[in-house]
């Protein structure tokens, strides 16, 4: 019995992460449904990849992460999911967990923004800032809010900084893609700073892994583990040598270790 449930058809919902989109899964996509084992579904969040609505139609996080919770409200109340949120794509999956956690048997972390319970969610992206210094940013754009002038709103990756940081060891082809096809994006600071969005009933229910990517020079892995310290999951696992964008640099290594864990759990 235990050989036929790894045997399993599994449905793995890949989530991406700033200013990118539903593309930059190609290369993952296509391995996990290699000989029909596997459903993949990569989806867009508002305002990103070829989803239609411009940044200034994107008003709240739940414009953003309407996409991702109209696609599990569709889902047969039968049927689970094994969703995977890379870097800022973290956070609209927890709230995805939040709302429907009968429907997802599993959530991947991959070096991702991972709340807890506790803290709101934009702890996180407020506790990454502190520990890079905008000279570390180098050419990426940001727009701050009026008030403070500190409060950061949107922001576009620069290509410099793509090329030395975010798609560190990717191959050019995909670099050159990355550069045509990224978008602006929101953080939605003071969205994600309130209390409650979380809890321990429903989001806490859903058993959640962490994929660290140990070269990555993005979220870094001391900050990583700050993830994983400060918000326990059930299980965690390494990729060396591994950039912020795995999906491109190492996809067969991502594709074991979502394989494995959607087996173990």
């Amino acid at each position: 019995m235990a050989d036929k449930n790894k045997q399993k058809k599994k449905h793995f919902v890949l989530v991406h992460g700033f200013c990118h989109g539903a593309w930059c899964w190609y290369k993952v996509v296509s391995m996990l449904k290699i000989n029909g084992r596997h459903s993949v579904t990569a989806l867009d969040l508002g305002g990103c990849g070829v989803h239609p609505k411009q940044l200034h139609h994107i008003s709240s996080f739940s414009d953003y992460s309407q996409p991702l919770i109209d696609f599990l409200a569709r889902l047969p109340d039968d049927e689970t999911v094994i969703l995977v949120g890379h870097s800022y794509g973290g956070i609209p999956i927890s709230v995805a967990m939040e709302n429907f956690p009968n429907k997802i048997s599993l959530s991947v972390f991959v070096t991702a923004y991972m709340p807890n319970c506790t803290d709101p969610p934009a702890t996180l992206i407020h506790e990454f800032f502190k520990r890079c210094s905008m000279e570390s940013l180098m050419d990426c754009e940001f727009t701050f809010d009026e008030a403070s002038g500190k409060l950061p709103i949107s922001a576009i990756f620069g290509p410099n900084y793509m090329a030395a940081k975010l798609y560190k060891n990717c191959p050019l082809e995909d670099l050159e893609l990355g550069r045509m096809l990224i978008r602006p994006s929101l953080f939605f600071l003071e969205e994600t700073s309130k209390k409650a969005l979380l809890s321990q009933e429903n989001y806490g229910t859903v058993k959640r892994c962490y994929v660290i990517c140990e070269d990555d020079e993005v979220m870094g892995e001391e900050f990583q583990r700050y993830n994983v310290e400060n918000s326990p999951p059930d299980d965690v696992v390494t990729i060396p040598d591994a950039g912020h964008m795995v999906m491109l640099t190492k996809p067969q290594m991502l594709c074991f270790r979502l394989l494995e864990l959607a087996d173990k759990y």
